[in-house]
């Protein structure tokens, strides 16, 4: 709890209530320079042995449970670029060329890749790994993928991530685990692509509808275009059509959207129309996880420009957001939850942790 009253302690020190907040509590809000150095000394270590343990206690509570089936976990990665600036710059900033009207600017910045795990219910905050000066996001997310192999050997089956991961030594790496692995498939000048393209075209889809959406899908194994990798793989491609009607003028128009995925799971284990539904949850890591973090837990502010200090900060907020979530949806029965929204609970659960001491007005 003193994790997540330092994540909710944070988020409102960016409000406007901030100063009646300190009148409250009757005590004063720790300074960014105290933050940062503190940040600057903690073990990252000890951070992630922290989220392994709740991962560890959830796991035998039996909360977790599978968002597709009755056995398939995923493990969703993606790379969040946390901070950027043209001035300030440490040993570990990445850097670019930035084209302005007067010329370029070098812009330094810090990037790095997080795993979560899906589950029915909520998503989990795993760990993340920050990107090095020099490589590309695809050799930080292997080294996330190794680490999080070793620490959670049994909590996931596959690997999902966008186009960018897919290449031959990244499946590699997670299928020499026994692992399986998803990834966008969007580059038309890959024979894999073209051929399943062609193979599909000659096929009859199986069309499925979900609310306002309807879907062609098709669906083959057997693929041998990808020689780099050098194993057989699996196609799925998702023609969707969707009515969307404006709220300003109330028109109605059709959104086409065509989605091709390759992976290394077998229909055996994964069949065709759960497997869509699995990979468009793909996009959970941007919207319940980068989305809320930054906004109401504020986790891209840097309060010390050090490699460690960023990590640190990081793993402290995934820390509290599992805390978080995971006593939202465990312990607050479902009428409550849909009462009242998740910033709400946030704000009550503060204010109970200081309601002995100092009785509220």
């Amino acid at each position: 709890m003193a994790l997540a009253r330092l994540g909710s302690l944070n988020a409102l020190k960016q409000t406007e209530e901030s100063a009646f907040w300190r009148r409250w509590l009757g005590c004063p809000l720790p300074s960014a320079d105290t933050t940062g150095r503190v940040l600057s000394m903690v073990d990252c270590a000890a951070m992630r042995s922290a989220l392994l343990h709740i991962y560890s206690r959830l796991k035998r509570n039996k909360a977790l449970k599978p968002f597709v089936g009755d056995s398939v976990f995923a493990l969703v990665i993606d790379g969040h670029e946390s901070s950027a600036s043209y001035t300030m710059c440490c040993c570990s900033c990445l850097h670019r060329e930035v084209k302005k009207g007067s010329g370029s600017e070098i812009q330094y910045y810090h990037r790095h890749v997080t795993a979560i795990l899906l589950c029915r219910d909520f998503v989990l905050l795993l760990d993340l790994e920050l990107q090095r000066p020099g490589e590309d996001e695809v050799a930080a997310a292997t080294r996330l993928v190794d680490r999080v192999l070793k620490n959670y050997p049994r909590a996931f089956d596959v690997v999902m991530a966008d186009g960018l991961y897919a290449r031959a030594p990244f499946f590699e790496a997670v299928t020499s685990s026994g692992k399986h692995v998803i990834a966008v498939l969007k580059d038309e000048r890959r024979d894999l692509l073209q051929d399943a393209r062609g193979l599909f075209s000659q096929q009859q889809p199986l069309t499925h509808r979900k609310g306002k959406t309807v879907r062609q899908c098709w669906d083959e194994e057997g693929f041998t275009s990808w020689p780099q990798f050098g194993k057989k793989v699996r196609v799925v491609r998702s023609l969707e059509t969707t009515i969307v009607k404006r709220k300003r003028s109330g028109i109605e128009e059709t959104k086409l959207s065509d989605w091709m995925w390759v992976t290394t799971i077998p229909k055996s284990l994964l069949q065709t129309l759960a497997f869509i539904e699995l990979a468009h949850r793909r996009w959970d890591i941007e919207n319940k996880a980068f989305n809320e973090l930054v906004t109401f837990w504020h986790a891209d502010h840097v309060y010390k420009h050090t490699a460690v200090a960023i990590e640190a900060f990081w793993l402290i907020t995934m820390l509290a957001y599992n805390l978080f979530h995971a006593f939202i949806t465990l312990n607050i029965k479902p009428v409550l939850r849909r009462a009242h929204t998740k910033l709400h609970l946030l704000v009550v659960i503060t204010s109970d942790l200081y309601a002995v001491k100092h009785p509220p007005p």
